[in-house]
C-alpha cells in the first residue's frame, strides 16, 4: 500500500460566528476577524460539529427497461451542534460565549475552516464552507459522569452552504 498522509481533525477545525457577510464566496479576512465574530472552537465538544445532509431520489422509469434509473433530487442539509454550559461559573460572563451568541431565533454566518490549526489567523486563499444559520432552541444534555454540561441545539440552514476561498482584497 502507498503510504498516504492524512490530517488529523482533531486541533485542526475553526468554526467561527460571524454577523455579515457581503459575498459567501469569498469571504474577507476583514469580516472574518471583525469586532462581533465569535469564536466557538473550543467551545465544541469533540462529536459537537454534526453537519447531515440528505438526498432525495428522482425515479427515471424507461419502458425499454426492466430497470429503474435514478437522479439526484432534492436535498437538505441539516446541522447541529453540542457545546459546553458554563451558566453558572463564576466567570459566565466571558466563559459561556457559544449560549450568549447562539440566542434562539439570532442569524449568523457560521464559517468553518478544517485542516488548518483552529488558532491560526484566518489568511486569503484558505478554504471556509459558509452556511446562513438561525439558531434552535437550547438542550440541555443529560448529566454524565466524568464529563462537563452541555447544551445541544440545533442550527436551522436558512440559505445555500457556500464553499468559498477567503479573498486578499479584503484583508
Amino acid at each position: 500500500m502507498v503510504d498516504i498522509p492524512s490530517t488529523p481533525a482533531d486541533g485542526n477545525m475553526s468554526v467561527l460566528l460571524v454577523p455579515e457577510i457581503a459575498d459567501p464566496s469569498a469571504p474577507t479576512v476583514t469580516e472574518l476577524t471583525a469586532t462581533g465574530v465569535v469564536d466557538i472552537s473550543c467551545y465544541l465538544t469533540s462529536d459537537g460539529y454534526t453537519p447531515g445532509l440528505d438526498e432525495q431520489v428522482v425515479n427515471d422509469e424507461r419502458l425499454c427497461s426492466t430497470q429503474v434509473f435514478e437522479q439526484p433530487g432534492r436535498h437538505t442539509r441539516t446541522l447541529e451542534v453540542i457545546y459546553i454550559d458554563n451558566t453558572n461559573s463564576p466567570n459566565a460572563e466571558t466563559d459561556n460565549k457559544a449560549k450568549d451568541t447562539l440566542v434562539p431565533g439570532s442569524t449568523h454566518n457560521l464559517v468553518v475552516r478544517t485542516g488548518i490549526p483552529f488558532d491560526t489567523p484566518y489568511e486569503a486563499d484558505q478554504e471556509v464552507d459558509v452556511t446562513p444559520i438561525k439558531a434552535g432552541q437550547y438542550r440541555k444534555q443529560p448529566p454524565e459522569a466524568n464529563s462537563v454540561l452541555k447544551i445541544a441545539q440545533k442550527l436551522f440552514i436558512t440559505g445555500p452552504v457556500v464553499t468559498g476561498v477567503v479573498d486578499a482584497s479584503g484583508s
